[in-house]
């Protein structure tokens, strides 16, 4: 089981939706041939919940962005870092990215590394 995982929220314009889904498939192939141990990412359906703050807020969505939230997982933190220094020097990621019209922008993106807290299965 999973000790560790990395979770995002990144605004995408509806418009380039399908791209970014291509761009996500192929990037998640390459976290887990790093080390990653599963890669999910799901596109906002029901983001408002009376009294709460939503992800929408968050990163400042605009009228015409999905939220994706998504998730790696990994054994354990050090892994987690292995990997990341391994996908941040794969050649491939910046030319997938660079070649992609999918709407991604890290700098709209909420990101943190997460260690268990309650785990109930």
């Amino acid at each position: 089981m999973a000790d560790y995982i990395d979770g995002f929220v990144v605004p995408v314009s509806r418009d380039c939706l399908d791209e970014y889904r291509r761009l996500a498939e192929a990037v998640a192939s390459i976290w887990k041939e790093h080390g990653a141990l599963d890669y999910l990412e799901y596109v906002g359906d029901d983001l408002n919940l009376e009294g709460t703050r939503s992800f929408t807020d968050v990163v400042g969505a605009g009228e015409g962005d999905a939220i994706v939230f998504g998730w790696v997982t990994f054994e354990s933190r050090e892994a987690r870092d292995l990997a990341n220094e391994k996908v941040a020097s794969d050649p491939r990621m910046a030319d997938l990215v660079n070649a992609s019209n999918s709407g991604f922008d890290a700098e709209r993106m909420a990101y943190g590394g997460f260690r268990p807290l309650v785990r109930l299965a």
